[in-house]
């Protein structure tokens, strides 16, 4: 935020989404970090944070909802985040079991 760098812990991010050369990083507020997606992903626990898109990674635990479109398509929402979230079928395998 301008000169100031803010820490934020880890367990306090819901989701992960590319933006142009940036990644915002969703927790209380939005934040945004330089690392790209790709380079941020190996550092992430893959247990812990799912990729559902080619630009997105979430945290599994704060997955509230997963819902059904009539064309099929699945979407989420978050506890604590009031946007809906798009999974690409790619990553749709993630949700057959629930």
């Amino acid at each position: 935020q301008g000169s100031v760098i803010r820490m934020v812990p880890i367990e306090e991010v819901l989701y992960f989404e590319a933006a142009d050369k940036y990644v915002r990083v969703i927790a209380d507020k939005e934040y945004l970090i330089r690392t790209p997606l790709k380079e941020l992903l190996p550092q992430l626990d893959s247990q812990v944070f799912w990729q559902i898109h080619r630009g997105t990674v979430v945290r599994a635990t704060a997955i509230d909802t997963v819902s059904r479109d009539e064309a099929g398509k699945l979407s989420l929402t978050l506890r604590g985040c009031n946007e809906k979230i798009a999974v690409s079928r790619l990553y749709s395998y993630l949700f057959k079991a629930m």
